[in-house]
């Protein structure tokens, strides 16, 4: 009996995504209103409704740091008309929460990582370094370790500080801040000397002279912060990027993410779609879910570390 039913769900499953979607698609973002994850699947949701022939739906559901919302689509029934957004911290909260009820690796599909941001490396001008290079200089030299701004102790920023650190072996101290907003305001106002931070919240203050940018935190220089050079050319094994990327329950039929994926390309090739991320300094990415998949295992992996390494819990 067991075998039949497998080969009748075998044979279902074309057929399903033939008919797919039969109806609405909820897109979940578990994060508020207004954040880069949400206005991602806001502005990925009508044009993907419009390829499907089906409305796409965006519903947040914030709460403890995302669990709640990507909870509810971890159990959702594996038919496609189920999604989820999620930023970075998808990999994180495993880590820096005593109990998450869900496996990120195992209990979701990827789709397809959407868009991908450098932090930028920004530094008071009271510090008096205008080049990554006087940075590592004035750090080596200075009697009191580096004081480093973050918007809270389990944050990205927090972790691409101690990623930083650990690597660079640079002394430092981290402080925490409720927020990015208190964090860059410090920053400003040269209490605190240097920020990991995403270029949507620190870019208007190196265009005015506020800050100093020294560098960026993506594998490789981006037409995002022209002229910028990575913080890895320095320190090779140096990688931290925001990021947003949507995925479905695990068991999705692979006919249907491969519809979803092809949509959610065509959607991403839009010229429309590129600008407006660019704009929050995010570029597009797209790709397959295999690349994807491994871009989460490899972010796990590497922010598991930083996170067991520095005892940082969100709790």
């Amino acid at each position: 009996m067991k075998l039949l039913a497998t080969l009748l769900a075998l044979l279902a499953m074309p057929l399903a995504a033939q008919n797919y979607p039969s109806r609405p698609i909820r897109m979940m973002v578990p994060a508020a209103a207004a954040g880069v994850t949400d206005i991602a699947a806001r502005v990925l949701a009508p044009r993907l409704g419009e390829a499907l022939r089906q409305s796409v739906v965006v519903e947040n559901r914030a709460g403890a740091g995302g669990i709640i919302g990507t909870d509810i689509v971890a159990k959702a029934a594996p038919d496609g008309h189920t999604l989820i957004t999620v930023f970075d911290s998808f990999v994180s909260n495993p880590f820096v929460f005593k109990k998450v009820p869900y496996d990120t690796l195992k209990d979701f599909a990827p789709v397809s990582l959407l868009i991908r941001g450098p932090q930028i490396f920004v530094a008071t001008p009271h510090l008096g370094a205008k080049s990554f290079n006087e940075f590592v200089a004035i750090a080596k030299a200075k009697p009191v370790a580096i004081r480093y701004a973050t918007a809270g102790p389990a944050t990205s920023s927090r972790l691409s500080v101690e990623l930083f650190k650990s690597i660079s072996k640079l002394d430092g101290t981290t402080i925490f801040f409720k927020g990015g907003g208190p964090a860059l305001n410090d920053l400003l106002g040269g209490h605190v000397d240097v920020m990991i931070a995403s270029a949507g919240l620190v870019l208007s203050h190196v265009r005015s002279g506020r800050l100093h940018a020294l560098a960026v935190s993506s594998k490789s220089r981006t037409a995002l912060a022209p002229g910028l050079p990575a913080i890895s050319e320095f320190y090779p094994q140096f990688e931290a990027q925001s990021w947003v990327g949507m995925l479905a329950p695990a068991a999705t039929p692979r006919t249907i993410i491969r519809r979803l994926v092809g949509e959610v390309n065509t959607v991403l090739a839009d010229t429309e779609v590129k600008d407006r991320f660019n704009t929050l300094g995010f570029e597009i990415v797209g790709g397959a879910p295999e690349q994807f998949g491994e871009w989460l295992r490899t972010e796990s992996l590497k922010w598991g570390k930083v996170i067991r390494d520095n005892n940082i819990t969100a709790e």
